[in-house]
Protein backbone atom coordinates (compact mmCIF):
# COMPACT_ATOMS: atom_id res chain seq x y z
CA UNK A 1 0.00 0.00 0.00
CA UNK A 2 2.60 2.55 1.06
CA UNK A 3 4.28 4.51 -1.67
CA UNK A 4 7.42 6.16 -0.67
CA UNK A 5 11.16 8.11 -4.43
CA UNK A 6 13.56 8.54 -7.68
CA UNK A 7 15.86 11.43 -7.45
CA UNK A 8 17.25 14.45 -9.10
CA UNK A 9 19.81 15.60 -6.61
CA UNK A 10 20.47 12.58 -4.47
CA UNK A 11 20.73 12.66 -0.70
CA UNK A 12 19.64 15.95 0.77
CA UNK A 13 21.61 15.64 3.97
CA UNK A 14 24.03 13.28 5.61
CA UNK A 15 22.72 11.29 8.56
CA UNK A 16 23.75 12.49 11.99
CA UNK A 17 23.64 10.72 15.34
CA UNK A 18 20.28 10.72 17.08
CA UNK A 19 19.88 13.80 19.21
CA UNK A 20 22.34 15.88 17.23
CA UNK A 21 21.30 19.51 17.21
CA UNK A 22 22.90 21.18 14.20
CA UNK A 23 21.03 21.03 10.87
CA UNK A 24 22.73 19.65 7.79
CA UNK A 25 23.00 21.81 4.68
CA UNK A 26 21.46 20.58 1.47
CA UNK A 27 23.95 20.42 -1.39
CA UNK A 28 23.70 23.25 -3.87
CA UNK A 29 21.29 22.39 -6.67
CA UNK A 30 19.72 24.79 -9.14
CA UNK A 31 16.32 23.11 -9.01
CA UNK A 32 14.46 19.95 -8.18
CA UNK A 33 13.14 18.09 -10.09
CA UNK A 34 12.12 17.15 -13.64
CA UNK A 35 9.45 14.83 -12.25
CA UNK A 36 7.69 15.30 -8.90
CA UNK A 37 5.11 13.26 -7.05
CA UNK A 38 2.57 14.98 -4.81
CA UNK A 39 1.44 12.22 -2.45
CA UNK A 40 -1.52 12.55 -0.08
CA UNK A 41 -2.18 9.65 2.30
CA UNK A 42 -5.32 9.11 4.31
CA UNK A 43 -4.34 7.49 7.58
CA UNK A 44 -6.12 5.59 10.30
CA UNK A 45 -7.39 7.91 13.05
CA UNK A 46 -4.60 8.95 15.40
CA UNK A 47 -1.82 7.34 13.34
CA UNK A 48 -0.34 10.38 11.59
CA UNK A 49 2.40 11.03 14.12
CA UNK A 50 3.25 7.33 14.15
CA UNK A 51 3.87 7.41 10.41
CA UNK A 52 5.74 10.73 10.56
CA UNK A 53 8.11 9.40 13.23
CA UNK A 54 8.77 6.30 11.12
CA UNK A 55 9.17 8.29 7.91
CA UNK A 56 11.55 10.89 9.35
CA UNK A 57 13.64 8.18 11.01
CA UNK A 58 13.79 5.46 8.36
CA UNK A 59 12.61 6.54 4.90
CA UNK A 60 14.46 9.73 3.96
CA UNK A 61 18.08 8.62 3.69
CA UNK A 62 17.04 5.21 2.38
CA UNK A 63 15.18 6.73 -0.55
CA UNK A 64 17.90 9.24 -1.29
CA UNK A 65 20.54 6.52 -1.27
CA UNK A 66 18.42 4.82 -3.94
CA UNK A 67 18.45 8.02 -6.02
CA UNK A 68 15.49 10.03 -4.73
CA UNK A 69 15.11 13.59 -3.56
CA UNK A 70 12.68 13.77 -0.65
CA UNK A 71 11.54 17.38 -1.05
CA UNK A 72 9.29 17.73 1.97
CA UNK A 73 6.79 16.02 4.24
CA UNK A 74 3.86 17.65 6.02
CA UNK A 75 0.82 17.56 8.25
CA UNK A 76 -2.32 18.87 6.55
CA UNK A 77 -3.77 21.42 8.99
CA UNK A 78 -7.32 20.92 7.73
CA UNK A 79 -7.29 17.12 7.67
CA UNK A 80 -5.97 15.57 10.91
CA UNK A 81 -5.54 12.12 9.37
CA UNK A 82 -3.76 13.21 6.18
CA UNK A 83 -0.01 13.01 5.57
CA UNK A 84 1.33 14.84 2.51
CA UNK A 85 4.77 14.56 0.99
CA UNK A 86 6.74 15.40 -2.13
CA UNK A 87 9.50 13.46 -3.80
CA UNK A 88 11.47 14.27 -6.90
CA UNK A 89 13.03 12.36 -9.76
CA UNK A 90 15.71 13.20 -12.29
CA UNK A 91 13.47 11.89 -15.09
CA UNK A 92 10.91 9.16 -15.72
CA UNK A 93 13.39 6.33 -16.47
CA UNK A 94 15.27 6.99 -13.23
CA UNK A 95 11.94 7.07 -11.38
CA UNK A 96 11.24 3.50 -12.39
CA UNK A 97 14.73 2.31 -11.48
CA UNK A 98 14.80 4.11 -8.15
CA UNK A 99 11.41 2.86 -7.03
CA UNK A 100 12.42 -0.67 -7.97
CA UNK A 101 15.62 -0.32 -5.95
CA UNK A 102 14.01 1.16 -2.85
CA UNK A 103 10.91 -1.03 -2.67
CA UNK A 104 12.94 -4.12 -3.37
CA UNK A 105 15.51 -3.19 -0.74
CA UNK A 106 16.02 -4.00 2.93
CA UNK A 107 14.74 -0.75 4.48
CA UNK A 108 11.29 -0.98 2.94
CA UNK A 109 11.06 -4.71 3.60
CA UNK A 110 11.88 -4.15 7.27
CA UNK A 111 9.41 -1.32 7.87
CA UNK A 112 6.61 -1.77 5.33
CA UNK A 113 4.24 -3.59 7.67
CA UNK A 114 4.50 -0.84 10.29
CA UNK A 115 3.99 1.85 7.62
CA UNK A 116 1.07 0.13 5.93
CA UNK A 117 -0.63 -0.42 9.29
CA UNK A 118 -1.09 3.36 9.62
CA UNK A 119 -2.85 3.78 6.26
CA UNK A 120 -6.32 3.64 4.79
CA UNK A 121 -5.37 4.95 1.34
CA UNK A 122 -2.07 5.80 -0.35
CA UNK A 123 -3.23 6.06 -3.97
CA UNK A 124 -3.95 9.81 -4.02
CA UNK A 125 -0.85 10.64 -6.05
CA UNK A 126 -0.30 13.23 -8.78
CA UNK A 127 2.63 12.85 -11.15
CA UNK A 128 3.91 16.32 -12.10
CA UNK A 129 6.52 18.14 -14.15
CA UNK A 130 7.63 21.79 -13.95
CA UNK A 131 5.18 24.13 -15.66
CA UNK A 132 8.11 25.78 -17.48
CA UNK A 133 11.91 25.65 -17.34
CA UNK A 134 12.95 27.16 -14.02
CA UNK A 135 9.65 26.66 -12.18
CA UNK A 136 10.74 23.62 -10.16
CA UNK A 137 11.67 23.73 -6.49
CA UNK A 138 14.96 25.31 -5.54
CA UNK A 139 16.50 23.51 -2.58
CA UNK A 140 19.81 25.34 -2.73
CA UNK A 141 19.33 27.18 0.56
CA UNK A 142 17.15 24.62 2.34
CA UNK A 143 18.24 22.75 5.46
CA UNK A 144 17.10 19.40 6.80
CA UNK A 145 17.42 18.67 10.50
CA UNK A 146 19.52 15.62 11.42
CA UNK A 147 18.28 12.24 12.51
CA UNK A 148 16.69 12.42 15.92
CA UNK A 149 15.29 15.94 15.50
CA UNK A 150 11.84 16.32 17.06
CA UNK A 151 10.99 20.01 16.86
CA UNK A 152 9.00 20.99 13.78
CA UNK A 153 10.45 23.96 11.89
CA UNK A 154 8.57 27.17 11.25
CA UNK A 155 6.55 27.91 8.18
CA UNK A 156 3.43 26.94 6.31
CA UNK A 157 3.50 25.59 2.76
CA UNK A 158 0.41 26.20 0.68
CA UNK A 159 -0.35 23.74 -2.13
CA UNK A 160 -2.92 25.09 -4.59
CA UNK A 161 -4.36 22.79 -7.24
CA UNK A 162 -6.24 23.96 -10.33
CA UNK A 163 -8.17 21.41 -12.39
CA UNK A 164 -8.81 21.65 -16.14
CA UNK A 165 -10.75 19.68 -18.75
CA UNK A 166 -7.58 19.47 -20.87
CA UNK A 167 -3.87 19.97 -20.24
CA UNK A 168 -2.98 23.40 -18.88
CA UNK A 169 -2.03 25.61 -21.81
CA UNK A 170 1.04 27.74 -22.37
CA UNK A 171 -1.28 30.74 -22.14
CA UNK A 172 -2.36 29.73 -18.65
CA UNK A 173 1.24 29.22 -17.55
CA UNK A 174 2.03 32.70 -18.88
CA UNK A 175 -1.00 34.11 -17.03
CA UNK A 176 0.26 32.51 -13.83
CA UNK A 177 3.75 33.94 -14.26
CA UNK A 178 2.76 37.44 -15.35
CA UNK A 179 -0.41 38.09 -13.38
CA UNK A 180 -1.33 35.56 -10.69
CA UNK A 181 2.09 34.99 -9.11
CA UNK A 182 2.90 38.73 -8.90
CA UNK A 183 -0.50 39.39 -7.29
CA UNK A 184 0.10 36.61 -4.76
CA UNK A 185 3.56 37.96 -4.02
CA UNK A 186 2.21 41.46 -3.49
CA UNK A 187 -0.24 40.00 -0.96
CA UNK A 188 2.56 38.31 1.01
CA UNK A 189 3.15 34.87 -0.54
CA UNK A 190 6.57 33.52 -1.41
CA UNK A 191 5.96 31.53 -4.59
CA UNK A 192 8.13 28.41 -4.58
CA UNK A 193 7.32 26.33 -7.67
CA UNK A 194 4.67 25.48 -10.24
CA UNK A 195 3.86 22.24 -12.03
CA UNK A 196 1.53 20.65 -14.55
CA UNK A 197 0.50 17.03 -15.02
CA UNK A 198 3.24 14.71 -16.25
CA UNK A 199 1.49 12.80 -19.04
CA UNK A 200 3.90 9.85 -19.19
CA UNK A 201 2.55 6.44 -18.28
CA UNK A 202 3.20 5.29 -14.74
CA UNK A 203 6.39 3.25 -15.05
CA UNK A 204 6.10 1.65 -11.61
CA UNK A 205 2.57 0.19 -11.63
CA UNK A 206 2.91 -1.27 -8.12
CA UNK A 207 2.38 2.30 -6.90
CA UNK A 208 -0.75 3.77 -8.51
CA UNK A 209 -1.05 7.40 -9.60
CA UNK A 210 -4.11 9.41 -10.58
CA UNK A 211 -4.44 9.18 -14.35
CA UNK A 212 -6.61 11.05 -16.84
CA UNK A 213 -6.56 14.29 -14.83
CA UNK A 214 -5.21 17.68 -15.87
CA UNK A 215 -3.85 19.91 -13.12
CA UNK A 216 -1.75 22.97 -12.53
CA UNK A 217 -0.21 22.95 -9.04
CA UNK A 218 1.68 25.77 -7.36
CA UNK A 219 3.35 25.97 -3.98
CA UNK A 220 3.91 29.01 -1.82
CA UNK A 221 5.49 29.61 1.56
CA UNK A 222 4.49 31.64 4.61
CA UNK A 223 6.42 32.11 7.82
CA UNK A 224 3.43 31.09 9.95
CA UNK A 225 -0.29 30.26 9.72
CA UNK A 226 -0.95 33.80 10.94
CA UNK A 227 1.00 35.23 7.99
CA UNK A 228 -1.15 33.12 5.72
CA UNK A 229 -4.29 34.65 7.21
CA UNK A 230 -2.80 38.08 6.55
CA UNK A 231 -2.27 36.99 2.94
CA UNK A 232 -5.88 35.87 2.56
CA UNK A 233 -7.05 39.22 3.90
CA UNK A 234 -4.71 41.06 1.54
CA UNK A 235 -6.04 39.12 -1.46
CA UNK A 236 -9.59 40.12 -0.56
CA UNK A 237 -8.50 43.77 -0.79
CA UNK A 238 -6.40 43.38 -3.94
CA UNK A 239 -7.92 45.03 -7.04
CA UNK A 240 -5.58 42.98 -9.23
CA UNK A 241 -6.77 39.72 -7.69
CA UNK A 242 -10.41 40.75 -7.77
CA UNK A 243 -10.43 42.22 -11.28
CA UNK A 244 -7.90 40.08 -13.15
CA UNK A 245 -7.07 36.85 -11.35
CA UNK A 246 -10.43 35.70 -10.00
CA UNK A 247 -12.41 36.20 -13.25
CA UNK A 248 -9.72 34.41 -15.28
CA UNK A 249 -9.70 31.45 -12.90
CA UNK A 250 -13.49 31.24 -12.84
CA UNK A 251 -13.53 31.19 -16.64
CA UNK A 252 -10.84 28.56 -17.15
CA UNK A 253 -10.99 26.12 -14.24
CA UNK A 254 -13.01 22.93 -14.17
CA UNK A 255 -14.04 23.56 -10.56
CA UNK A 256 -13.04 25.35 -7.40
CA UNK A 257 -9.32 25.43 -6.55
CA UNK A 258 -8.12 22.82 -4.07
CA UNK A 259 -6.00 24.36 -1.33
CA UNK A 260 -3.93 22.55 1.32
CA UNK A 261 -2.31 24.24 4.32
CA UNK A 262 0.74 22.15 5.13
CA UNK A 263 3.06 22.35 8.14
CA UNK A 264 6.48 20.69 7.84
CA UNK A 265 7.58 17.74 9.92
CA UNK A 266 10.76 17.92 11.98
CA UNK A 267 12.96 16.70 9.12
CA UNK A 268 11.24 18.26 6.11
CA UNK A 269 13.75 19.97 3.85
CA UNK A 270 11.02 22.34 2.69
CA UNK A 271 10.01 24.72 5.46
CA UNK A 272 10.03 28.38 6.50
Amino acid sequence: MFALGAGCAGRASAPAPAGAAAPANLPAAPSCCAVVELRQYTLRPGKRDVLIDLFDREFIEGQEDAGATVIGQFRDLDHPDRFVWLRGFRDMPSRGETLKTFYGGPIWKEHREAANATMLDSDNVLLLRPARPGSAFSLESRHRAPLGAQEAPDGLVLATLYYFDAPATADFVAFFERTLAPAATEAGASVLASFVTEASANNFPALPVREGEHVFVWFSLFQSPEKYQDYVAALSRSPRWRNEVSPALAHQLKGAPEVHRLTPTARSALHG
